[in-house]
């Protein structure tokens, strides 16, 4: 597929989005990689931006420089930011107490700390990015313990034949905590299947996808 008519289906898919405001969005493409500009309400809205343009066919990459601007909110200080955020972080059932450190720097969310699943590791982040005066998360935490290669290949295995249409296209390679999935998918949400069973074996703390639409 050629760049214009990405780049057309991408403008589509943002208009179509109910909880984007696409006119405050910039797109361009080149060789399959769209380039987003502009600037959105909220962080939330950043990432459904990104997310978004992952799902239209021929995109083969994002690079996302969108600006968080909130209307009409007054400033968050950092000091209340950080308050608030380590709030919602300790009533979330999903994160083990006392796993996760943040700072706060000029609204960007810096975490670290470790758990036992990527999973935990995955809602921190989603718990923080609707608050509002968050700018960027950056995610540091650690994905620990450590899982037998064999047994997280077997389980990422497992997960693609129950989800994936053809698993067999997809090969997956372990090595200590990182986890490649090479081979090729008929569609982008092939690819994404497989990225999220990776990810969803315990130990795992690296997945390199080198998965092509075939």
């Amino acid at each position: 597929m050629d760049d214009k008519t990405v780049h057309q289906h991408v403008l589509d898919e943002l208009e179509y989005a109910p909880m984007i405001d696409a006119a405050q969005i910039g797109v361009t493409v080149e060789n399959g990689i769209v380039t987003l500009t502009g600037h959105v309400r909220n962080y939330a809205e950043k990432g459904i931006a990104e997310r978004v343009v992952l799902r239209v066919r021929g995109v083969r990459g994002v690079v996302e420089r969108i600006e968080v601007r909130y209307p009409n909110c007054p400033i968050v200080g950092d000091e209340a930011l950080a308050e608030r955020c380590a709030r919602v972080l300790a009533w979330d059932v999903q994160i083990p107490e006392n796993a996760v450190t943040l700072k706060v720097e000029n609204g960007c969310v810096t975490l670290d700390g470790c758990v036992p699943f990527y999973h935990q590791k995955a809602a921190v982040d989603q718990a923080l990015r609707r608050l509002a005066g968050v700018t960027d998360i950056v995610n540091l935490i650690a994905v620990k313990p450590l899982a037998q290669a064999t047994e997280v290949k077997s389980r990422i295995l497992a997960a693609l034949r129950r989800s994936a249409r053809d698993p067999d296209t997809i090969r997956v390679h372990v090595d200590g905590d990182k986890v490649t999935l090479d081979g090729c998918v008929d569609v982008w949400s092939e690819r994404e299947i497989a990225e999220r069973a990776a990810w969803s074996a315990p130990g795992v703390r690296a997945v390199e996808d080198r998965l092509t639409l075939a």
